[in-house]
């Protein structure tokens, strides 16, 4: 019964010639009923039928499959171990001629099974070869043409758990039940991976660690939680299609390979992608350990197992691991294809990043190609890359050998786009030296970074990198000076004023290796624009350093974080201002000539850490430049009197006269004069004319400063014009005189107003006086009064007075005190004032009048003693000479006229 049930499951389960091959059995020896067509024990020794006068020559066909074991669990699968082996002739790979061997693995019952497409086994094996099963259903159908002595196969059985196949399920089966993927179902190798990690997914070829079956077609469809997928073999040996026969000789190894022409029969291809329309990555067959992993681009991956239907009993298949690269990183820019990127300074901002990231390859790539990187920032931004890790290797896994230098390099080009001209460095896999945390610093808004590759990859760059790039604000409030770090140049007529800081692109503070930080601003204009430059300082924030004994006492000599302003005279640098600690308020520095020089100066050894991406500007300040040619000349005096005059007359012609440009723009003027005073001399300022368009304050400012004040002594514009008449003086005391023969600091007069000429006019006349001095008991010391300096004291109490050559001269020189006097204080002096002018006859006839410097009194009544009677002389003798001359030169004339007539009518007789 036993018997006659295998033999009809022989028929249907394993080929048409079952029944055929019981019934030859049967008309057979007993024999031969022994050795074919039976259910076998497990652990019984099968070897194929003897030969007989029965057999031989004949065909052949017998199966065999084995019985289970009383009470051996579910889970357990057969190891058939094939001793020796030859049946039949291996043709083109395709095709057993002269008999065959089958195994089928499964049935009907089982969740896999083979038994559709059992393939076929010929050929010889002389070492042993084993089969392990999938299922715990065996079924092996031998089949031979004209059976012979030739024809032969020995084989033992037995029967083993799950976890005893260690090289199948790995460690704790029971933890990772889909560890070899999620049947499909009706298939036989079809499965299914999802959520991929380290050791939860085997991909193996059916069978494996055994033989694998003929005539298959494996899908697996792998699937990683994060990118990018990785196929990888660890100490697996891979074993597709290595050998075609045993001896070495006839069919030589096939090395491990891809390509169809070197894979013609069993071959497995990987798929960039989810299925057979994704990118083939590549189709492997061969013998020997899989030298490289396999990474996706994405975290998908498809792997396609087809062998031949017909071919040897050898080859044990392969197992791979999946999981994924471990070195993935988002990169904040948008992709384009499969590895262009732009990376741009809104998508990091976007990322909340204050580096962007991005790494070499890490997935495969075909020869021949070509990836970028373009880095853009926005105008006025320039680009910082640099690799904290890299590392340059051989090509591991190349897709196409190449044997010359280069096979794959990595440039860095200063632009946008791969110019060649622009390459700032090149990296090659046979040359070239990797280079960690240096910066490669552009000179515009973009970094353009390219990878090529002429051999492609399976597993990744052999340039390794890991790049960090950002971005830094390079704007400069002026015209950078080339070949230097920061340094910048203010032309007047090109940035009249503005805002000015320290630099704010910091990466400065890092590339100076170790020296001092010096950025230099420079403020050069043209006197036919301006005559100054005004630098308004209005904050100083340097960093203080605990380990710094350097204080900020002596600003020039110490070496300490400052920021010098500086002009230079008769080619020697002269310091005006010098910052290195937080100021109070707001500091003004005016040139004394067209240029002027702000240098902020930072000490190396501290500059990175302290100022390297710091936000904060370390000085803030404005500069304009001011004194056009209306202003005239920028200093005036030490006289004892003279007179500023707006607009100046010889300037008006450039900016109002023939040769003034028709699209000339009257801009908002300020002057800035220097007016000088002797040595122990008041000054005493008056107004004497002024006419302002606009009465308002904004139309026209005159600012009086002295030394030293940060607010200014007087200030005079259209609404308080009346008081302007009745300026105080200023006394040297005020005026900051540190010695009895030393010039105090010249007074500073500012004027900011509508630059239009003729819209403002206004003169200012000044006066040098002599401060009378007093003995201690308050009497006049005469005695201290230097000679011709005092020929006329100036009534009230003001006890000044002026030399005698600034009497009558059409300006009052002396202050008008009346409003502020008694009579008494302004007649004081009326007799010595007369004594000293001759004119002391007349003191009874000026006792009660005010007399001042342009009295009609005193310019009309001086003594006729005065006159320069020499001069006049002098001028009248030269005046008669000329007379005469022109006299004499006439007579000539008129002599020599006649006689030239008679000589011209005597040539025209000849």
């Amino acid at each position: 019964g036993g018997s006659g049930s295998g033999g009809g499951s022989g028929g249907g389960g394993g080929s048409g010639g079952g029944g055929g091959g019981g019934s030859s059995a049967e008309g057979g020896s007993g024999r031969d009923r022994d050795h074919c067509n039976k259910t076998v024990d497990i652990f019984e020794d099968i070897s194929s039928p003897e030969v007989s006068n029965q057999n031989v020559g004949r065909p052949l066909t017998c199966w065999y499959r084995f019985r289970t074991l009383k009470g051996a669990p579910r889970d357990f699968v057969l190891r058939l171990r094939f001793k020796k082996f030859k049946v039949g002739q291996l043709l083109n790979a395709t095709h057993c001629e002269g008999g065959y061997l089958q195994i089928v693995d499964g049935n009907a019952k089982t969740d896999v099974s083979n038994r559709r497409e059992p393939g076929m086994f010929c050929g010889e094996a002389e070492q042993p070869q084993t089969f392990i099963s999938e299922t715990s259903y065996v079924k092996v159908l031998f089949h031979t043409d004209n059976f012979t002595d030739q024809t032969y196969f020995t084989f033992d059985s037995r029967a083993e758990q799950q976890t005893e196949v260690y090289l199948r399920y790995g460690q704790h089966p029971e933890l990772y039940p889909n560890r070899r993927g999620e049947v499909v179902q009706g298939s036989y190798c079809e499965r299914e991976y999802r959520d991929c990690r380290l050791q939860t997914c085997y991909v193996q070829s059916p069978a494996y660690p055994g033989l694998y079956p003929r005539a298959l077609n494996c899908r697996y469809k792998l699937h990683t939680r994060q990118p990018y997928i990785k196929l990888y073999l660890q100490n697996e040996q891979f074993a597709v299609d290595g050998q075609r026969c045993e001896n070495v000789m006839t069919c030589p190894i096939r090395p491990i390979g891809s390509g169809n022409e070197h894979c013609p029969y069993d071959w497995l291809a990987v798929y960039d992608g989810r299925d057979e329309h994704s990118p083939l990555i590549g189709k492997f067959c061969g013998l020997g350990k899989f030298p490289f992993s396999i990474i996706g681009t994405s975290q998908y991956m498809y792997v396609e197992f087809v062998t031949s239907p017909a071919g040897p009993l050898l080859n044990t298949g392969f197992h791979f691991n999946v999981g994924n690269w471990p070195g993935h990183v988002e990169t904040a820019g948008i992709k384009h294809g499969v590895c262009d990127w732009l990376l741009s300074s809104d998508s990091l901002k976007d990322s909340s990043a204050s580096e962007g990231i991005f790494l070499s390859i890490a997935h495969w790539y075909p020869p021949n190609t070509s990836c970028s990187y373009h880095i853009k920032g926005h105008v006025g931004e320039i680009v910082r890359l640099y690799f904290p890790s890299f590392r340059i290797n051989r090509i591991e896994s190349p897709i196409l050998k190449y044997e010359g230098d280069c096979g794959e390099s990595l440039t860095i080009y200063d632009s946008d786009h791969a110019d060649p001209a622009r390459i700032i460095k090149t990296f090659c896999d046979t040359f070239s030296r990797p280079m960690e945390k240096v910066d490669f610093v552009s000179t515009s808004p973009s970094l353009y970074v390219q990878f090529d590759s002429k051999t492609g990859s399976y597993s990744g760059s052999s340039l390794y990198y890991w790049a960090h790039y950002d971005f830094f604000n390079n704007t400069r409030f002026g015209d950078p000076v080339p070949n230097t770090l920061c340094d910048e140049v203010m032309y007047a007529w090109k940035h009249p004023g503005g805002r000015l800081r320290s630099p704010l692109n910091s990466l400065i503070f890092k590339r100076t290796g170790g020296s001092d930080v010096r950025c230099q601003y420079k403020f050069v204009t043209d006197r036919r624009l301006y005559a100054r430059a005004i630098i308004e300082v209005n904050a100083v924030s340097f960093k203080e350093l605990p380990y710094n004994s350097n204080a900020c006492t002596r600003c020039h000599e110490e070496r300490v974080d400052k920021l010098v302003i500086w002009e230079e005279r008769d080619k020697y640098q002269n310091n005006l201002a010098c910052f290195c600690d937080n100021i109070p308020r707001a500091v003004r520095v005016i040139s004394s000539a067209d240029q002027m020089n702000l240098e902020m100066i930072v000490q190396g050894q501290h500059a990175i850490t302290s100022y390297f991406k710091n936000p904060n500007p370390l000085f803030e300040a404005t500069y304009e430049f001011a004194h056009g040619p209306l202003c005239g000349p920028i200093t005036l005096g030490p006289s004892p009197d003279g007179e500023l005059v707006f607009p100046y007359k010889k300037a008006l012609a450039m900016v109002s006269g023939p040769m003034a440009p028709p699209e000339h723009h009257y801009r908002r003027e300020k002057c800035i004069w220097e007016l000088k005073v002797a040595a122990q001399r008041d000054l005493w300022l008056n107004l004497e004319k002024a006419r302002f368009a606009d009465r308002s304050c904004e139309s026209a400012k005159i600012e009086v400063y002295l030394a030293g004040r940060l607010e200014p002594r007087f200030v005079v514009c259209p609404e308080n014009i009346s008081l302007a008449r009745d300026l105080p003086i200023l006394t040297t005391a005020e005026l900051g005189a540190t010695g009895a023969d030393q010039e105090p600091l010249p007074v500073l007069i500012q004027y900011t107003g509508d630059g239009q000429p003729g819209r403002n006019i206004f003169r200012l006349v000044w006066t040098e006086l002599f401060h009378l001095p007093r003995n201690p008991d308050g009497s006049l010391a005469a005695s201290l009064l230097q000679d011709g300096g005092c020929d006329f004291r100036c009534p009230g109490d003001t006890e000044v007075c002026i030399p005698r050559h600034l009497l009558c001269n059409g300006i009052a020189n002396c202050p008008n005190v009346t409003h502020t006097s008694t009579l008494s204080q302004l007649t004081r002096h009326i007799e010595w004032n007369l004594e000293q002018l001759g004119l002391l006859h007349h003191a009874g006839e000026y006792r009660q009048l005010v007399l001042h410097d342009e009295s009609p009194e005193i310019c009309l009544r001086r003594d006729l003693s005065e006159l320069p009677y020499g001069k006049l002389a002098l001028i009248t003798a030269g005046l008669c000479l000329m007379f005469a001359l022109l006299f004499a030169i006439l007579r000539r004339m008129c002599r020599r006229s006649p006689k030239q007539q008679g000589r011209h009518h005597l040539q025209e007789d000849y």
